[in-house]
């Protein structure tokens, strides 16, 4: 007796049966005959258009990710922008990007071609490139949209797709909604596709290039507030170690560093080329230690002040700088957030040119330390969901409003944007930033780690960790949903000794932002932790931040916090 339920079951059944699914694909699927499991997994449910668009696991199937899976989903987005541009002049555009994972050309191309069969022009570029470039070349091309394959730093497995708005940012929930409505009216393989030859012909089909480029780098460049002084002295012999850990990052963060003046840049030679495996990593993650193992080996080895690591797409950038002992440590998302902050607005004002209404952006799950700094040189600072999408909303009303000058964005996560010329976050930007910071604090005798410490003692003792709890398939995302509701409905009144002052549910639209699944704990001694369930991988994600009197203090506190709150979520 079969276990596989009729969802599974008349899904595969589809696919086997259908004449638009090519023979390769429905041997896959015969080859899974007996593995139960697997069948179930793949076709229990259609792969979720979030927010953020797709991510999934690569294979056969409509809860992974292939070609029809992104056709159809294509064919949705088509609809929606066909219908955002109706009554304007010309032909709609979407620009198109993707990463070095498997299949991240052919998915992109797929999206394109499917664009064209609907009359939308589609500007691809024809290699990998960065997310954030992506962002920017929708707005600098005047572009209706745009697409990204890329499944950021998850396991070579996954791929993914995002989809991003007239204004370069990722599509925020009211918009993604009207997208996925669209989607799901899609007949299973009801899709509107050009060959390559038939879309080139009709100029629906255009490759984008060098020229694009140099405007990216260009612009990043143009964020600089030291130039010149990296130029004229410390970017000649700072000593960096880059790595760009197989993804796009390799060739404009070297463009980047090199156009203001960094001149002795050192990339991993392992890590420099595209490896849709990442076959010198656990995860190509720049927030894990284990990523840095060959630039650390490098740096020792050459002697070098900074070493800059990027995810596979460079939406993401990590810093590791040497502590007071020589060794080489891994700043969190955290501290190299409050350092750019920090760095940033000290030399806008130092030069005159820190605005009156200048405001900082982060997320609810940043730690207060950026903020508190931001306050200081008088800044606002402006609180929003986890998702640099909502970053990017705010700078948008911004620019409409005139009300505040945008400075920085940032998440805990290792996403930072300065600058008004994109809507994402930019590793190219903060690989540029954290080493000008670096470079000019060496004129000063100083490391990274040492201004990290003189921020300590200025505006407190600020910890933060994240623990995540991985659980896979359709079990799993019940598990998550249970624990979250558990913590929910039975919110403690106390939590390692310290009173439980406030809850946020942010499920029930908070502050104006919109509902999501997110609780954060504020606690009686400033202490907070927070629980969500993460948007693109199957996890649970806890966060936790606490300000001590000094670091040994902070230390003790946010030990025992973890060690009380993850009983309770491994129970």
């Amino acid at each position: 007796m079969t276990q596989l339920s009729k969802k599974a079951l008349e899904g595969i059944e589809s696919w086997l049966q259908d004449p638009y699914i090519d023979e390769e694909t429905k041997q896959e699927l015969r080859a899974l005959e007996g593995n139960e499991q697997e069948q179930e997994d793949r076709f229990y449910k259609e792969l979720e258009f979030g927010t953020g668009g797709l991510r999934g696991v690569i294979g056969a199937g409509s809860n992974r990710m292939n070609r029809y899976v992104i056709g159809r989903a294509t064919q949705g987005l088509a609809r929606y922008i066909l219908e955002q541009h109706a009554g304007k002049e010309g032909k709609p555009s979407v620009v198109i990007a993707h990463d070095s994972r498997h299949f991240s050309p052919e998915f992109a191309l797929e999206a394109a071609l499917v664009l064209a069969g609907n009359g939308i022009v589609a500007k691809l570029f024809p290699s990998l490139r960065p997310t954030p470039q992506l962002s920017f070349s929708v707005r600098h091309l005047g572009a209706s949209g745009g697409i990204v394959v890329t499944a950021s730093h998850n396991p070579p497995e996954y791929n993914g797709y995002k989809v991003y708005n007239d204004e370069g940012g990722q599509l925020v929930p009211d918009q993604a909604e009207q997208v996925i409505g669209y989607i799901r009216e899609v007949p299973s393989f009801d899709i509107h596709r050009l060959t390559r030859e038939e879309a080139e012909a009709q100029g629906l089909l255009v490759w984008l290039g060098e020229e694009e480029d140099e405007a990216f780098v260009d612009t990043v460049a143009s964020v600089s507030v030291n130039r010149q002084l990296i130029a004229a002295g410390p970017g000649k012999n700072f000593k960096v170690v880059f790595t760009p850990l197989h993804g796009t990052g390799n060739i404009p963060v070297r463009r980047v560093l090199e156009k203001i003046g960094f001149e002795q840049v050192h990339i991993v030679p392992e890590q420099e080329l595209p490896d849709a495996e990442f076959s010198t990593v656990k995860s190509p993650n720049p927030e894990e230690r284990d990523a840095f193992k060959l630039a650390i080996a490098l740096g020792e080895k050459i002697g070098a002040d900074l070493l800059i690591g990027t995810d596979p797409d460079a939406d993401r950038m990590g810093a590791v700088v040497k502590n007071r002992d020589g060794e080489y440590v891994v700043l969190s998302g955290n501290q190299s957030g409050a350092i750019m902050v920090y760095y940033l607005l000290n030399q806008l004002k130092e030069t005159g040119k820190l605005p009156n209404n200048g405001a900082v952006i982060k997320t609810i799950v940043t730690s207060e330390m950026g903020a508190v700094i931001a306050e200081h040189f008088g800044a606002t600072v402006f609180n929003t969901l986890t998702g640099f999408k909502y970053i990017g909303e705010k700078m948008n009303q911004f620019d409409q409003t005139g009300d505040y000058t945008y400075l920085f964005g940032y998440e805990e996560s290792y996403g930072y944007l300065a600058g008004n010329y994109a809507r994402d976050k930019d590793a190219v930007l903060a690989a540029m930033l954290i080493a000008e910071a670096a470079a000019y604090y060496s004129t000063q005798g100083k490391t990274l780690y040492d201004v990290l410490q003189e921020l300590y003692e200025q505006f407190g003792y600020f910890l933060e960790k994240l623990e995540s709890r991985t659980l896979k398939g359709k079990d799993g995302v019940a598990q998550i949903q249970g624990k979250m509701t558990d913590w929910r409905s039975n919110a403690p009144q106390e939590i390692a000794g310290v009173k439980v002052d406030k809850v946020l549910d942010y499920s029930q639209g908070l502050d104006g932002l919109p509902k999501e699944n997110v609780l954060k704990f504020l606690l009686e001694d400033g202490s907070w932790f927070c629980l969500r369930p993460s948007g693109t991988e199957p996890k649970i994600k806890v966060y936790f931040a606490v300000r001590g009197s000094s670091l040994a203090d902070a230390e003790q506190r946010i030990s025992r916090l973890v060690d009380a709150v993850m009983a309770r979520v491994d129970a």
